[in-house]
């Protein structure tokens, strides 16, 4: 899964924010050391293989991953994409494209450290922000935003939309909102405890527009 939304991360990227070639684009991946932080690493090494020049930015040095992240970070050190470990004053450099995937669905009250520094270099970048599966700092579950919250340009949710994304606390944060296929099969939404009927959305394109 993580591969899958990390691809479709890239794909967006490319056609809606990088004119459909990053060749040479400076793009700018923050990363967190869970599950999100995994998904922006993967579109990482994609943009770099098409040809644009990346920066990981990391909440936390390699030795605090583990699991999946952990291998995905590795990847891009033997490739050769410079990574940065952020610090207390990180300054972000000049950027056509901010990539945040700091925190995801699994936020538990306000960013604290260096994620929500991150969050604030972010929104005072200039730079478009491209946000996967929820804006960091936005509480999926009930739409609250506090403390340090990433202002999208777009967002990328993954599978299906969250439920607190239906509040105008979220919307304000989440700027256009995408749907990514991640290969979750459709059986799985009609059995207990989801029970819920779920159209064939992805039958054309692996990414649609909600709004």
């Amino acid at each position: 899964m993580m591969e899958n939304a990390g691809r479709n991360l890239a794909q967006l990227a490319r056609s809606r924010f990088l004119q459909g070639d990053p060749t040479e684009r400076r793009v700018l991946v923050l990363a967190g050391k869970g599950g999100n932080g995994g998904g922006g690493m993967v579109c990482a090494r994609r943009l770099h293989n098409w040809g644009a020049e990346v920066q990981l930015w990391t909440t936390a040095p390699g030795e605090e991953l583990a699991g999946v992240p952990l291998h995905q970070l590795g990847i891009l050190e033997r490739m050769g994409v410079p990574t940065i470990s952020a610090g207390e004053s990180s300054t972000l450099p000049p950027a056509d494209l901010l990539v945040d995937a700091l925190i995801g669905y699994s936020l538990t009250g306000p960013p604290r450290g260096l994620a929500a520094n991150l969050i604030d270099a972010a929104n005072n970048h200039g730079a478009p922000i491209l946000s996967l599966d929820v804006p960091s700092g936005v509480d999926s579950a009930t739409g609250a935003a506090t403390g340090s919250v990433i202002r999208a340009t777009a967002t990328l949710t993954l599978a299906m939309p969250k439920v607190g994304f239906q509040t105008e606390s979220a919307r304000r944060h989440i700027g256009e909102l995408y749907l990514a296929d991640i290969s979750v099969p459709r059986e799985l939404y009609t059995k207990p405890p989801l029970n819920l009927e779920v159209p064939n959305v992805f039958a054309e394109d692996d990414i649609v527009r909600l709004w």
